[in-house]
Parts: structure tokens; sequence; C-alpha cells
């Protein structure tokens, strides 16, 4: 039996599948915080930094967990600074891409940058406290990141502040407790936020995201330079036998 040709005589053409590409693993590639991540720290601005430690220790400390697990199958008798040089590489090379992935102008690209590059930096941090065997997923990471990160200059604030907004996380699922401010306060107040908490001063994001042609070449330089720092910092606390976090100052 053959095919019945269409009208007009010709037989149809062929409708090959486009081949499948296997997907980039979650390390390989940049990444922003989740939608609901961002709809928290909008509706709580001032505690945005904290939200995104929290929420980065739940969600990303399990894939440090599991790279550090199987880069030391893969790698036996690895060190752990070699493992640390890995993960500072892979994400100081995407902390270079993340000011390029909102391409968004002025300050909700400014805002959606230092977003992108806050949540990558806390990904380094995760790996580096996983590559010196330390658990990525306790709790404590948190407060280290917000130290490390500079937000808070001792462990102790930063505990006490992890407290306040996880009680706002809470009370906001239960009872809905996001305002409705104006955007444009509120967009600015996360973009100081949250350019602190990566290290990146928020004039100069400003700079890179309104003078043309400066975006690539100043954001590539402020990225790069605030994760290097940062993976500095974070080896000296997870490296055995290294520096505690700061204690708070006695009066």
């Amino acid at each position: 039996m053959t095919d019945t040709p269409p009208v007009g005589g010709q037989p149809a053409a062929p409708n090959p599948q486009p081949p499948v590409s296997p997907p980039a693993g979650p390390s390989d590639a940049v990444e922003g915080p989740p939608a609901r991540l961002w709809d928290r720290m909008r509706d709580d601005p001032q505690y945005a930094p904290e939200h995104l430690a929290l929420e980065a220790v739940r969600r990303l400390g399990p894939e440090a967990a599991q790279w550090a697990g199987r880069a030391r199958a893969e790698q036996p008798g690895v060190s752990a600074d070699v493992l640390a040089d890995q993960a500072t590489r892979k994400f100081v090379n995407l902390a270079r891409l993340s000011g390029a992935v909102s391409g968004a102008a002025g300050l909700p690209g400014a805002v959606l940058d230092v977003g992108v590059l806050a949540w990558t930096q806390a990904r380094m941090v995760l790996h580096i406290a996983a590559a010196y065997d330390v658990d990525p997923l306790h709790t404590d990471r948190a407060t280290d990141l917000l130290v490390l990160q500079r937000v808070h200059k001792v462990a102790e604030s930063a505990r006490l502040a992890l407290g306040v907004a996880a009680g706002r996380e809470r009370a906001d699922a239960l009872f809905g407790l996001g305002g409705h401010r104006p955007l444009g306060r509120v967009m600015l107040q996360l973009s100081v936020r949250l350019a602190r908490m990566a290290g990146v001063r928020a004039a100069k994001r400003m700079v890179a995201k309104v003078v043309p042609g400066a975006a690539i070449v100043l954001g590539t330089w402020a990225n790069s330079s605030a994760t290097k720092d940062l993976a500095e910092r974070s080896r000296a606390l997870y490296r055995p036998g290294g520096a505690a976090l700061p204690a708070p100052r006695r009066t």
C-alpha cells in the first residue's frame, strides 16, 4: 500500500525532530535567585540579604555537597585546597558573566545584576565550604554568608537578623504581609542592599548600566574582583585552623 500524496501531487516533506542537547549541569551555568525569593526580597527589601542567605543554604547547600562528593570520587586523593581552587575558578568565571544576564538598563537591570551576582557568590562560598568538608547545608552557613559578604560585621548580629527574616518569612506565608510600597523606592533599597552583599558599589553598577559600552568592561571587572576577594575570605575561614568569624566587641 502506498501513501496518498497531498493535494498538488507532491510528496509530503519530511519533518525531522531536532536533536535534543543534554541540559547543562547546575554548577556550569549562571543562575539567578528563584522567582519566589525575588518576591520575598521585593516585599521585604530591608532584609533582602538575609532572605537570600537563608534560601541559598536551603537550595544551594545540597548542590555543593553533591559536587564535593562527586569530585572526591572522580579525583581520589585530591586535596581540599585543589577543590577550593576549582570552585573559585568556576564561580569567578560565572560572576564575570552574571552582569550580562538581565540585558536590562537602568535601575531594574542593576537590581537584577546584583541579585544574580550575590546568588552566584553564595554558591561559591557553599562550594568552598564543602571543599573543606564543612557542611554546606548547616544553618550556620547562612550566618557565614552574611559576615563573609560583609552585610554584618559579626556573627551575633547576623544571627539576629536571620532570625528576624525567618520570622517575617513565616508571617508572610501565613498572613500575606507583603506591602504595596512605591516600586521605585523598593527597587532602590533592594539594589543598595544586594550591591552591598555582592561587594559591588551600587554607583558602579548603575554606571555600567547607564553609560553605553561600560557594562561589559566595568561589570566584568567589578564582579570578578569582588568575587575573588570573597573567595579568599571564605578559604581563610573554612581551611582547617583558619580564622574564626569576627567576635562581637564587648563594651
